[in-house]
């Protein structure tokens, strides 16, 4: 069994098909088939199955893309191990994040991995739905991804998830709102309110319904958009109230923030990597600058790092 046809079977099991998997690894679809049948040989039985256009791994093909992650694991830290003898690890590292935590976490980032030397970073900005940040990581090497408070747990692939910072998401209302006087707001307190949110799947989505929960009914949302700083113009205009990040959306002159009561209202911000990844000496350690700021952002420690 080789290393690169184990990684085909990781990818295949991680996007559902020969066709994206191959997208993920830089290949074609050919040479990702013929990687799966020589490993299929190999291994003496069938590890995929077709469903429908896509493909599904066999039990047996589960089991052998769970060991593939023993083995990509063990070549990174074999790896990791002759790169702690040299002076300055060097190396090119790719980070993401959702755009309003690329930009509370980005800028100070670049600066810091700057400073080390020798580590160059590819930074974009990905803003997907919650379900879809664990399969960018087959892609980039750390993903910074947001769920609301009480989410369960990523799924779709093995990670490793590092905790950044929690951050309160906050009631924005207009100025001359009622409410833009009070210390706290409380779900009742929102009742009969235009609602401006995010598209529906997002994290910010089910605080929102968590609010809703604790109000005793529905929120009429007038407006999705997943923009902050579009949201903060339009709460700003009073065409609704929303919430928003109390760290990342930034100040609006129109715009007062005011924390929420009785209600779990916050997202939790997690560096995502894949288990091998994560033990590229390059990337652990701009992994150590991302989780030194996230604590100076938040003025608070960040929780031990945990699995998915």
């Amino acid at each position: 069994m080789e290393v690169h046809q184990l990684e085909a079977l990781r990818a295949v099991r991680a996007h559902g098909g020969v066709t994206a998997a191959a997208a993920v690894l830089h290949l074609t679809p050919s040479a990702v088939s013929q990687q799966l049948a020589a490993l299929q040989r190999d291994a003496g039985v069938p590890l995929t199955r077709r469903v429908g256009r896509g493909l599904r791994l066999t039990p047996a093909g589960e089991a052998l893309a769970d060991a593939a992650v023993d083995v990509a694991v063990a070549v990174e830290r074999a790896r990791a191990a002759c790169a702690a003898f040299l002076d300055r690890p060097e190396g090119t590292v790719s980070v993401s994040a959702f755009q309003s935590g690329a930009q509370l976490l980005l800028p100070g980032l670049l600066a810091r991995v700057g400073a080390l030397g020798g580590i160059a970073l590819e930074c974009s900005d990905e803003d997907v739905a919650q379900g879809d940040f664990a399969a960018l990581t087959d892609r980039i090497d750390v993903v910074v991804a947001h769920r609301p408070d009480g989410a369960g747990p990523w799924s779709g692939v093995p990670l490793r998830v590092v905790p950044l910072l929690r951050e309160p998401l906050d009631v924005a209302v207009p100025l001359d709102h009622p409410l833009a006087a009070e210390e706290r707001v409380r779900p009742g307190d929102l009742a009969g309110e235009d609602w401006i949110t995010v598209r529906e799947g997002f994290p910010v989505a089910g605080v929102l319904d968590a609010v809703a929960a604790r109000a005793g009914r529905p929120p009429r949302i007038v407006q999705r958009i997943n923009d902050f700083h579009v949201v903060a113009a339009l709460v700003a205009a009073g065409h609704g109230v929303s919430l928003l990040p109390r760290f990342s959306a930034g100040p609006h002159p129109g715009v007062r923030l005011v924390p929420l009561a009785d209600v779990a209202a916050g997202r939790r911000v997690e560096a995502l990597l894949r288990p091998d990844r994560a033990e590229r000496l390059v990337v652990r350690r701009v992994l150590d600058e991302l989780v030194a700021l996230a604590r100076e952002v938040s003025g608070g420690p960040t929780p031990a790092p945990r699995g998915a």
